[in-house]
């Protein structure tokens, strides 16, 4: 199988990038794209997209003032009809504010996200849309799956991550997200990366409990790179770094309440 490999890609994206970045590309129809946001702040957002065959997954898709960049984005890589869902990891306008603009372009979008946030997402200004509940695989054109590892209190009750099993790629939400003005694509030193990581997860993370029983669900699936809200890509040399970062976590309730 011919893929793009993360360490062929460029450490740092250009301020005025106006093409979205592939990161996955199995030469069969499925591939996964970087599409931003290209914004100088610590609380850079990612945007992702999932193409298969005929039909896209927008993952996260941010805040209002993000739509159009990411409209123009997503309009390179598949017309907007063809966009059959949208992942929200959780309901925190970061992540979901764009929601009602997004239908506005394709009413018959799937909303994929816990009922927790499902709940709440009708303060965005759009109360009828198609809700997919995570309880259940996501099914794309090809039959191939998306799937959901629910991860409460990290940080919202309905929080989860979703695992691409073609690219084996896990889309983290705010798990593993990292504040940085000196931001790159991809994480280069875990260790240095390490202080990023806790400037956000030791604040939003509820604590050890929560964070070590995730990476206890993740034990069965083989992850070739992680990608979160906020911050650089983990390519597959960090996984393993990663989750031990994460199962030994203090945070949280375990700082505040010793």
């Amino acid at each position: 199988m011919n893929t793009i490999q993360l360490t062929q890609l460029p450490r740092q994206i250009p301020g005025n990038l106006d093409h979205p970045t592939p990161l996955f590309d199995n030469q069969e129809g499925h591939a996964v794209y970087w599409l931003g946001i290209p914004e100088v702040t610590a609380f850079r957002s990612n945007v992702y997209l999932v193409l298969d065959g005929d039909e896209a997954v927008l993952i996260d898709p941010g805040h209002r003032s993000y739509f159009d960049l990411i409209c123009e984005r997503v309009k390179q890589i598949v017309p907007l009809q063809q966009l059959s869902g949208m992942i929200l990891c959780h309901q925190d306008p970061d992540v979901a504010g764009s929601m009602a603009q997004w239908l506005d372009v394709n009413p018959q979008m799937d909303i994929i996200t816990s009922l927790r946030a499902h709940i709440l997402l009708p303060a965005y200004g759009q109360e009828h849309y198609r809700f997919f509940n995570i309880e259940e695989p996501y099914r794309l054109a090809s039959r191939r799956k998306l799937q959901f590892i629910e991860a409460p209190f990290l940080h919202s009750p309905g929080s989860f991550a979703t695992y691409d099993e073609e690219s084996r790629f896990l889309f983290s939400g705010d798990i593993w997200a990292a504040l940085d003005m000196d931001w790159t694509l991809l994480v280069q030193d875990f260790e240095a990366h390490r202080d990023k990581l806790n400037m956000f997860n030791q604040d939003y993370m509820a604590g050890n409990v929560a964070t070590r029983n995730f990476v206890r669900c993740l034990e069965d699936f083989a992850i070739s790179a992680i990608l979160p809200q906020h911050g650089a890509i983990l390519p597959e040399q960090h996984v393993a770094a990663a989750l031990d970062y994460m199962r030994e976590l203090r945070c949280g309730l375990d700082l505040l309440y010793p």
